[in-house]
């Protein structure tokens, strides 16, 4: 039998190491952390530096901007243009008549100044269907760029608590180690009081043992979790940054019914599909509307005349003097479509095939939708059900290790007893924490379908 005083300290010992393990939760420090001073994030700061950094998501919010300034361009070429226009028409003279060897001509030298007002007015000019049909693009746009948003916000969501169960296991596991080193101290100094038979301390070594490989293995996955967000953060690959531990925090998952509203509000792939179908129905009008005629207005106003200036005498008509050159003239024109070897109508048949097609995937995305709503709803449900069996498998791992530290004492148990229960403690720590991740995830690929909530 050992001895009350050693047993004591071994008992000490053991009971210590719970109240190690609370703390353990904390973010280590890296190396060099603490002398630079580290940024430290929040979800919310993670997420908008990885908007300003994401390659996709720029391009997509790229494509959006793009598609507003066609649908900018689709107003603007409703409306009349002006522009300005100069010619000087110099023909050589045969020294017979003034307008010179080109009949066409009023002189041998014309001056022409003119300021133009264009207008073009088809059927879209009174329908505005190129207003709608850009408008439609524009919103596939925001739409996608939306899609692309969520997507990367599930990502960084990820890699964020990825980094903070790492930090956490990495502490446990440093903690768990340190127990090990003390208990195998303990059970080699009991050895020499052959106190405790050799067995014991072949147990202690083993488990010291396993501990620093999960400690090696911890501090592994901790290094590359950071990798992982960091590169996602970081346009300069800062490494030199601390995440908030707010894994406690989880928002509560809304009613089902809740959901399904939001969804189909919000979600960004329904509204895809939705306006690819307006958009497609759009192209069959602006295709029928080829068929019918099209006006096309100039309103002229400056000088054509034989010197450049407001007055002057007219090379043709010398006697009548100088005459006012200043004033207007307007040309339209009627364009009537009659025959272009059906290629109008192969167009039409053209935007009916791709509406007939959008309508089929707009109902393939509704579909899509409830499937992946109620399955990642499902998901969300089993997470939450998973962290409060976790929580008290974790309350359960602890009363445990008090209950056999308590029978130790009373010679009921033996040391082999109390590692077990320690060891049980820290894996019920780590699921408890992996579950909460698990939780965590089901929420970020929930909102993807809804949005924020």
């Amino acid at each position: 039998m050992m001895s009350m005083d050693r047993k004591s300290l071994l008992l000490g010992t053991i009971l210590v190491f719970p109240a190690l393990l609370a703390p353990g939760f904390a973010q280590p420090q890296p190396a060099g952390a603490a002398q630079s001073g580290p940024l430290t994030l929040t979800l919310k700061d993670a997420l908008e530096r990885a908007q300003k950094n994401d390659p996709q998501f720029l391009a997509a919010v790229a494509d959006a901007s793009v598609a507003g300034e066609d649908r900018m361009q689709a107003k603007a070429a409703l409306l009349p243009t002006l522009g300005a226009r100069s010619d000087y028409l110099g023909t050589q003279g045969n020294g017979q008549n003034p307008s010179g060897r080109f009949i066409t001509n009023d002189g041998v030298h014309v001056y022409r100044d003119w300021a133009v007002l264009h207008q073009d007015l088809t059927a879209a000019t009174f329908t505005r269907t190129g207003i709608e049909r850009a408008a439609a693009a524009e919103a596939v746009a925001r739409a996608k760029a939306e899609i692309t948003r969520r997507g990367l916000a599930a990502t960084v969501t990820r890699a964020y608590y990825a980094l903070i169960v790492a930090e956490r296991k990495y502490a446990t596991a440093q903690q768990a180690l340190d127990q090990a080193q003390r208990s195998l101290d303990i059970s080699q100094s009991l050895e020499r009081g052959r106190e405790v038979a050799h067995s014991d301390v072949v147990k202690f070594q083993l488990q010291f043992n396993a501990q620093q490989q999960a400690f090696r293995e911890s501090k592994l996955a901790m290094e590359s979790t950071r990798l992982d967000l960091a590169v996602l953060l970081f346009p300069d690959f800062n490494e030199n940054f601390a995440v908030v531990d707010d894994l406690n925090l989880a928002p509560a998952l809304p009613p089902l019914a809740d959901v399904q509203t939001m969804a189909e509000r919000e979600n960004p792939s329904l509204r895809v599909a939705m306006e690819t179908l307006r958009g497609s129905k759009l192209d069959v009008s602006i295709a029928r509307q080829s068929f019918l005629p099209t006006i096309a207005v100039d309103f002229d106003y400056g000088i054509e005349a034989n010197a450049f200036a407001l007055h002057s005498t007219v090379a043709a008509d010398k006697e009548l003097g100088p005459l006012p050159n200043l004033g207007y003239f307007v040309t339209a024109s009627l364009n009537l479509p009659l025959w272009d070897w059906g290629t109008r109508r192969s167009k039409v048949r053209q935007a009916q095939i791709k509406q007939q097609q959008a309508s089929v995937e707009l109902t393939a995305a509704q579909r899509a939708l409830v499937k992946n709503l109620r399955s990642s709803y499902a998901e969300a449900q089993a997470a939450r059900e998973q962290v409060d069996s976790l929580r008290a498998a974790a309350d359960l791992a602890s009363e445990s290790l008090r209950l056999n530290t308590l029978r130790y004492q009373a010679g009921e148990a033996t040391v082999l007893e109390l590692v077990d229960a320690q060891t049980t403690l820290t894996q019920a720590r780590n699921a408890y924490d992996d579950g909460m991740v698990r939780y965590r995830l089901a929420l970020a690929n929930l909102q993807t379908l809804t949005g924020a909530f």
